[in-house]
């Protein structure tokens, strides 16, 4: 049975949004107040707050409000974590398709 990191459908789910995906793009430069993330989205702020909760969820970003200002920071080693997990898939579906070579080989050569 494969394991299953259920941190891990949370942060799938947060990244198969774009406007998440570009809010983690820009937190990439560096943390910024929650009004500088939804300039350029043209979203209302309740529909922006809904969208870093999800991330906030899947832990992808952390907020904290000082005085009347949120600030938002990406939290970069859950992404690491997450492309641990990828690279572990990749490795397992290469050496998959590498024995499934090797197989077809074996057998052009009986023929």
């Amino acid at each position: 049975m494969a394991k299953h990191d259920p941190d891990l459908s949370l942060i799938f789910q947060a990244l198969s949004d774009p406007t998440r995906r570009g809010f983690l793009a820009r937190l990439g430069q560096g943390a910024v107040p929650v009004s500088e993330l939804a300039r350029p989205t043209g979203l209302a702020l309740p529909t922006v707050m809904r969208h870093l909760g999800v991330l906030e969820a899947a832990a992808l970003i952390s907020t904290e409000k000082t005085g009347r200002t949120r600030m938002c920071r990406a939290r970069p080693e859950t992404l690491a974590a997450t492309a641990d997990w990828l690279a572990e898939q990749r490795a397992i579906w290469e050496a998959r398709t590498d024995r499934l070579e090797a197989y077809v080989a074996k057998l052009m050569k009986e023929v």
